[in-house]
């Protein structure tokens, strides 16, 4: 019988990464998460309780143990994804946040649990100066501690999901007892056995109400918006509005920086990324290609590869941000699929 693979997946948020891993065959056996309803959402789709509420800065080797209340096993993999705002290219001001510090609790974590692989998820802007240092650092401490470090920016739609998602992934691998060298995949050479456009991903979810499927709810329009989204056709953003619905902030300055809002997706392409705030029209293309409504949180779920049947907890705008900002499962699961092959070989 073989043996079955652990991970523990750090800053887990609703679960992306533990359900793509899951899919490989790589299952979780902790996870933590500061935020209490993606941690119920968590445990109520993987089942066990083996999710906690915890803060980074406290968790260790010896508190997960305390609240598995066992030894811990060998961990194959360690996965997490700390939160990225701090990072973010969007983000205005210092280049000092608190947030990013988190990147050095993961390392401290895994010099801790010492895994055989360590995926770590983030947005681009770590490989901008804002995050450059904090690469720097996980590089040079984790090297020292035997591990080989691979870093690459992926694009998630090249893998199968239906939506323009860019993040950085930094795997890394023990040297000791390896006997194949893990490379990123270039991309899925099967794309047309996945939803490649919006079309494909949610034209079926279009005559459905909550009542028929989780989760599917959208955000109420104001008589504003609603004139807005009227205004425009599938593919079109603020650029395409008329003049009396433009903003001022966006009609006296072409070269505002938040060029993709007020937008409704096309049918015919993947979306733009799915964020946390996808639930408001007015932050980005996230108006239905058709219907006079943003996308709901569904439609959202469906775009980033969750299959229905995940249910996810909490309110409105806390479904949005669990859903925007988890790893696409189906990204996930290519992943593991190379990590699974490097271990297979030991």
């Amino acid at each position: 019988m073989a043996k079955k693979l652990k991970s523990i997946d750090c800053f887990c948020g609703a679960g992306g990464l533990s359900l793509g891993f899951k899919q490989a065959g790589i299952e979780a056996v902790y996870a933590f998460d500061h935020d209490p309803d993606s941690i119920k959402t968590y445990n109520q789709y993987f089942g066990d309780g083996h999710a906690e509420v915890a803060d980074a800065f406290k968790v260790s080797k010896k508190s997960i143990e305390k609240f598995l209340g066992k030894p811990l096993p060998s961990i194959d993999v360690v996965i997490g994804g700390p939160p990225c705002q701090g990072f973010s290219v969007q983000r205005r001001g210092s280049n000092t946040d608190p947030r990013n510090n988190l990147v050095r609790e993961y390392v401290r974590l895994l010099k801790d649990i010492k895994p055989k692989f360590f995926l770590m998820e983030n947005v681009s802007g770590i490989l901008s100066p804002r995050g450059a240092a904090f690469i720097q650092f996980l590089k040079e401490t984790l090297s020292a501690a035997g591990y080989e470090i691979c870093v690459e920016k992926l694009n998630a739609y090249d893998f199968g999901v239906p939506q323009n998602r860019k993040r950085v992934f930094v795997i890394g691998q023990l040297v000791a007892g390896s006997k194949k060298t893990f490379s990123f995949p270039l991309g899925i050479k099967d794309r047309e056995k996945y939803p490649a456009t919006v079309r494909e991903a949610i034209f079926d979810l279009m005559e459905l109400s909550e009542d028929d499927i989780s989760n599917h709810r959208g955000d109420r329009l104001s008589d504003i918006n609603l004139k807005r989204i009227r205004s425009l056709k599938a593919g079109q953003g603020r650029e395409h509005l008329p003049s009396e619905l433009q903003l001022p902030c966006h009609s006296k300055n072409d070269g505002h920086r938040h060029l993709d809002v007020y937008g409704r997706m096309a049918w015919g392409y993947p979306s733009s990324t799915i964020t946390a705030r996808f639930d408001s029209f007015s932050r980005g293309s996230f108006g239905h290609p058709e219907l006079d409504r943003s996308i709901t949180l569904r439609e959202g779920a469906r775009l980033q590869t969750f299959p229905d049947d995940f249910i996810f907890v909490g309110t409105k705008v806390s479904v949005a941000r669990q859903i925007g900002n988890a790893v696409p499962p189906r990204l996930a699961q290519v992943i593991a699929e190379e990590i699974l092959l490097c271990l297979q070989s030991q």
